[in-house]
């Protein structure tokens, strides 16, 4: 029974739409006339251009370039939603509360006031009764679900759909009801991974330069006013490399995250995401030194398992 009900949940991420609860995640807002202006300021995407109805990925970083953290930034045209890793949500909101001084914007908590349901899969729309939504990954609009006032958010992979946390279970019984598959996030960490997507707090920490995380085309602009960062990841992007890479690697067999990557005797770096895929069998995310190219086999812990890297996202061979 255990193993059809997770072929069922696969199968749903997959060919329907799996449904998870990610209310957990740090959620912020941005309100007044400036809130634009003020968020331009203060993180590492183009924030004056977007219209109600967009969006776009960012970082918060300090003055030397490291991650605080990233967001998801959607215009509703009423304001602007923010949301973070809940790792990462202390260090964002202070970085931006401390930013916004001078402006007429104004910072709300939304964690606890705001729930937020995930649906992943190609009929999440269908189940979202989302077909009028833009395609573009962070087109969002206000909808109704079971008679209830609800953001939804296109994603990569699906829909995500906001509303007040007390409506969260009502909500969630609907979507259901509407033909959802209840999921897991080890489910749908698989998927991420394919994709090449990194979590901050998993992949990513406050050491890590958006470049080596591969997040310069989702989350950076070279074209826009100053942020704190800015000077170190404009000259790494113009001028340098950086000695370490986001990669994925294949592994020989299943290997916990956590377990040291070895070039010959040399440790590279350590594998932060570890996951078996039904396509591409045992896959993980690394960060790495740059002498640990495309095509080197790796060691992975000490069980000898080997890990060999490659681009992402993941392709059939």
């Amino acid at each position: 029974m255990a193993i059809s009900g997770q072929t069922r949940t696969r199968d749903a991420l997959r060919s329907g739409a799996g449904l998870l609860d990610r209310s957990e995640r740090g959620k912020l807002a941005l309100s007044g006339s400036e809130a634009k202006a003020a968020l331009n300021a203060l993180v590492t995407n183009e924030i004056e251009t977007l219209q109600a109805g967009s969006g776009l990925y960012a970082a918060v970083l300090t003055p030397k370039g490291r991650m605080l953290g990233d967001l998801r930034v959607l215009d509703t045209g009423d304001e602007l939603l923010l949301d973070t890793e809940r790792a990462a949500l202390q260090g964002v909101f202070d970085a931006l509360r401390h930013g916004l001084v001078g402006f007429d914007a104004h910072l709300h908590k939304r964690t606890l006031q705001r729930g937020l349901l995930s649906l992943i899969g190609p009929h999440s729309r269908t189940v979202a009764g989302a077909a009028g939504l833009a395609s573009a990954e962070y087109a969002n609009a206000a909808a109704r679900i079971d008679d209830v006032d609800v953001v939804l958010a296109a994603t990569d992979i699906g829909v995500d759909v906001i509303c007040r946390s007390e409506d969260t279970e009502r909500v969630r019984a609907a979507l259901l009801a509407a033909g959802a598959v209840a999921a897991q996030e080890d489910d749908a960490d698989v998927l991420r991974v394919e994709a090449g997507r990194p979590r901050y707090g998993i992949d990513l920490d406050d050491a890590t330069i958006p470049q080596e995380g591969g997040l310069n085309e989702r989350a950076v602009s070279f074209t826009k006013g100053c942020y704190p960062g800015q000077e170190t990841v404009a000259r790494l992007f113009y001028k340098g490399r950086p000695n370490r890479r986001l990669c994925g690697l294949r592994l020989s067999a299943p290997v916990a995250a956590g377990a040291p990557l070895l070039l010959g005797e040399r440790a590279v770096g350590t594998l932060t995401s570890s996951v078996v895929s039904p396509v591409f069998g045992p896959i993980g995310l690394a960060l790495v030194r740059r002498e640990a190219e495309v095509g080197a086999t790796l060691v992975a812990g000490s069980e000898g398992v080997t890990a060999v890297v490659v681009d992402l996202p993941f392709a059939v061979a």
